[in-house]
């Protein structure tokens, strides 16, 4: 079944990524309360909506993990939880997301690192005093959210929320979430994209993007230049970069806390479609006689889907 939801339309975008979390996570939970038989699930996110569903599949994977603890008490005949032993809830515990079996977590166009840094938001074209500018104004335009995105949240004396959410938490367990998942897939826009910026939406350094002129690498997907499945190897890199104690700033400090678990990196170039300067909705074919080109990189998504 193939559910596309409904709770954050309009202008309830503008509430914030984890209040549009929280949303989500409740409108997943009745869906799958109305469709007993499921048992797996995935999600298929674009732009903003991806960190969204990392909120929300924190949220229900803490909601799955309190269910997960009652069962494995009972499997394992404990009266208390501190009863079982670390081998019986090995055995008996899978991670859950919503109760359902986590498989596919995809991204399109997310800014993952938020739209502080530089190009992060490209149409700013780079200028550091416009950048400066819109981390300052963003809330005034899209409330919370934009907050969020440029990291300039201080709820209750906290850390941002785009940092808050690479780790776990005392009540939210983030990674976690993201780990549960087979396979995490992040399609990114390598150029034309005026929203997001191929950094934030990879998940990579400015050095880690392929410096190669960007070639198909398949006839049925003309439009998916450069793939790369993320491996253990991927974490190597957050070690290469410390320099004694030097401090490392907040970008670099969520590329290592999101590539503690492997990403699979798809990049796409609309560099030769007509329909390039909107590359932010191509993508994902937000409207078909508009988005059309990027229907192969839907199809891309589709044919690698795990089921």
């Amino acid at each position: 079944m193939v559910w596309r939801s409904e709770c954050n339309s309009s202008k309830l975008t503008f509430d914030g990524v984890d209040t549009m979390g929280e949303r989500l996570a409740e409108e997943v939970l009745s869906v799958v309360s109305r469709w007993p038989g499921l048992k797996k699930i995935s999600f298929v996110a674009h732009s903003l909506g991806g960190l969204v569903a990392r909120y929300a599949i924190a949220r229900l994977f803490e909601y799955s993990s309190t269910l997960e603890s009652e069962v494995t008490r009972r499997i394992c005949n404990c009266k208390e939880e501190t009863e079982c032993t670390k081998n019986c809830i090995e055995q008996n515990y899978e991670a859950r997301i919503a109760g359902l079996e986590p498989m596919n977590f995809i991204t399109f166009a997310t800014p993952h690192l938020g739209s502080r840094g530089n190009k992060q938001l490209p149409f700013l074209c780079g200028l550091a005093f416009l950048e400066r500018r819109a981390s300052q104004t963003a809330h005034l335009v899209v409330g919370r959210t934009g907050k969020h995105l440029f990291l300039m949240d201080n709820d209750d004396g906290k850390p941002p929320l785009l940092l808050r959410m690479i780790e776990n938490s005392d009540d939210l367990k983030f990674m976690s979430a993201l780990r549960a998942f087979k396979r995490r897939v992040a399609y990114a826009n390598a150029n034309f994209d005026h929203m997001v910026g191929w950094r934030t939406s990879s998940i990579r350094r400015q050095h880690e993007l392929p410096t190669f002129d960007l070639q198909l690498i398949d006839e049925k997907y003309p439009h998916i230049v450069h793939a790369k499945v993320g491996t253990v190897d991927d974490l190597s890199a957050k070690e290469s970069t410390n320099v004694g104690d030097q401090t490392i700033d907040t970008e670099e400090e969520m590329i290592r806390g999101l590539t503690q678990v492997p990403w699979e990196r798809v990049d796409v170039s609309f560099r030769k479609s007509k329909q390039r300067y909107v590359a932010h909705s191509t993508i994902q074919v937000k409207t078909y006689w508009l988005h059309s080109d990027g229907s192969d990189v839907i199809f891309h998504m589709i044919d690698k889907f795990l089921i």
